[in-house]
């Protein structure tokens, strides 16, 4: 039996636990905003009395529970009438626009277009409430200047360059259809439809849709629709921890998501976008997720070569036969050590010129000598110091250009650093693993 005093104790235990997690969350139920927005919403058949927005100090806005979530159960459903997709857009003043033009636009530029033109049109906008809360900027690489994705890991610049390219590609190509919406504005379409203008909503809809797949319109191109933007459910943070079930629900035609584990009263509900690890949710959605039991570390073929014999003959046949096979990608290090993939790539690379019939038998699992496995075992140690150290520059000049930075920039020099610390992380586990096998 527990005596009084063993209670009391808890209780106290527990009330200081819970304002310490209360320093670190402002709820946001009362600000202009989120009061218009959920009047909004409710007019729309949408009432949530289970989730409340809350600034937490990690994740920033998000949804705290205000009751217990039971596992199996909706964290929140959201009425079609609620979601902003092509249909919206098509059912619109700029409908006609969009069927009138050939080629047919795509999905997402109409999406965006639609949102461009919103937001321009202020408080007469019907998505008003929807689009005051949208974020002003982003933190994906389309918006992060050069020197910024200069300090990228080497194997995510390539990316985030070309998403700025296609981006770029994306808008030239669109001028002439942003033109023949001149007749919707008294204000000229080259003043609207800027580049800032197609990248905010751009982004908006590329971090912010719920995956919802629509018929195919023959107002539009052929690319897949899969987008709807989801007020107020697009407010749930992603945790790669969560498990949800989550999609549209053609009986009660709402958009759902069920939480599989359930959710304690005054948590922060979460989402889960699927087993991505950090470079690909910067890359798509611009945030880095701390402690990503999916994150590794990514070995480049320029990273590669600092392990190679240049003196080896077939050192170009090796490369060619491991890019014929696939084995020149996905190379990496996780949190235990060096990928199957990256060892299996330098066993081929370490055999000797008279070893030229094991390469497929290498590939395919088989084992090298004693002697060749602590060659693989010392190069991996060698290219972990290298990516480790590229990481402690990277972070030396992130610290330096956060010194007066303005908010949206230190925004997203944090994200960045975020990133390169969790691949520090990633590293030193790396080359503890390394080390104890180098001592076998």
């Amino acid at each position: 039996m527990n005596k009084p005093g063993c209670r009391a104790g808890r209780r106290a235990r527990k009330k200081r636990r819970k304002k310490h997690e209360d320093e670190y969350k402002v709820t946001l139920t009362h600000e202009a905003q989120f009061v218009l927005l959920r009047r909004w919403l409710k007019q729309k058949g949408f009432s949530s009395q289970s989730l409340i927005p809350v600034s937490f100090h990690d994740t920033g806005r998000g949804l705290m529970t205000n009751q217990t979530i039971k596992a199996k159960n909706c964290v929140i459903s959201l009425p079609e009438k609620c979601l902003l997709t092509t249909e919206t857009v098509l059912k619109s003043y700029m409908g006609d626009y969009i069927k009138r033009w050939h080629p047919p636009v795509s999905p997402l530029l109409a999406l965006c277009c639609f949102l461009i033109a919103e937001r321009h049109r202020g408080d007469a906008s019907e998505w008003s409430p929807y689009i005051n809360i949208l974020p002003k900027t982003y933190t994906c690489p389309v918006y992060l200047s050069d020197d910024i994705i200069d300090l990228l890991p080497r194997s995510l610049q390539k990316k985030a360059t070309e998403q700025k390219e296609q981006f770029q590609e994306l808008y030239c190509s669109s001028l002439m259809f942003f033109r023949s919406l001149q007749p919707l504005f008294t204000q000229p379409t080259e003043e609207l439809f800027t580049q800032d203008a197609l990248r905010w909503a751009w982004c908006s809809i590329n971090t912010r849709t719920v995956y919802m797949e629509h018929d195919q319109s023959d107002y539009l191109s052929r690319e897949k629709d899969i987008y709807a933007l989801a007020p107020y459910l697009d407010l749930l943070n992603h945790c790669p921890n969560v498990q949800v079930e989550a999609g549209f629900n053609k009986q009660t035609r709402c958009y759902e998501v069920k939480s599989v584990q359930g959710c304690k009263k005054f948590q922060q509900a979460l989402i889960n976008y699927g087993p991505h690890d950090n470079n690909r949710l910067l890359l798509e959605y611009g945030f880095v997720a701390s402690g990503n039991p999916h994150s590794v570390v990514y070995v480049d073929i320029g990273t590669l070569k600092i392990c190679l014999d240049e003196k080896d003959k077939q050192l170009t046949q090796k490369l060619l036969y491991l890019r014929d096979n696939d084995f020149l990608r996905n190379l990496t290090f996780g949190m235990d050590g060096p990928s199957w993939r990256l060892m299996t790539a330098l066993r081929l690379l370490s055999l000797k010129p008279e070893q030229y019939s094991c390469w497929k038998s290498v590939l395919l699992g088989a084992a090298v000598s004693r002697e060749r496995e602590e060659w693989c075992i010392h190069s991996a140690l060698k290219l972990c110091n290298n990516l480790n150290d590229d990481n402690v520059k990277a972070l030396e000049r992130l610290s330096q250009l956060k010194q007066g930075a303005n908010l949206p920039r230190l925004e997203q020099l944090c994200v960045v650093e975020s990133l390169r610390q969790e691949e520090q992380r990633i590293l030193e586990h790396t080359r503890v693993v390394l080390q104890n096998l180098w001592g076998q």
